[in-house]
């Protein structure tokens, strides 16, 4: 399980806000376009199968990019935006 920072440039307001809905039910969102969440690769892979359903490929971006973070004492926060939780315990399947 990895930490992943996930980002979208969405020029359609429909879309933004469908792609916005389906990174809310697996991620935190910490900025406007910008979302946490401590997933898995199969779990990555599951989530960017349903981005990829949302977005058209030609006007939209959408990126994932994977901290190498282990400890949330190493992050440099400003602001009052809470950190996306790691989970406690997960299965591996």
């Amino acid at each position: 399980m990895r930490l992943w920072v996930i980002v979208y440039d969405v020029a359609d307001d429909r879309r933004r806000r469908r792609l916005a809905g389906v990174l809310g039910r697996r991620a935190e969102r910490v900025q406007e376009s910008v979302f946490e969440a401590w997933l898995s690769g199969t779990e990555l892979h599951a989530l960017l199968a349903e981005v990829a359903a949302v977005i058209e490929p030609a006007a939209d971006a959408v990126r994932a990019y994977p901290l190498a973070l282990r400890d949330r004492s190493r992050r440099e926060t400003l602001g009052d935006q809470p950190p996306a939780p790691r989970p406690a315990a997960y299965w591996i399947g």
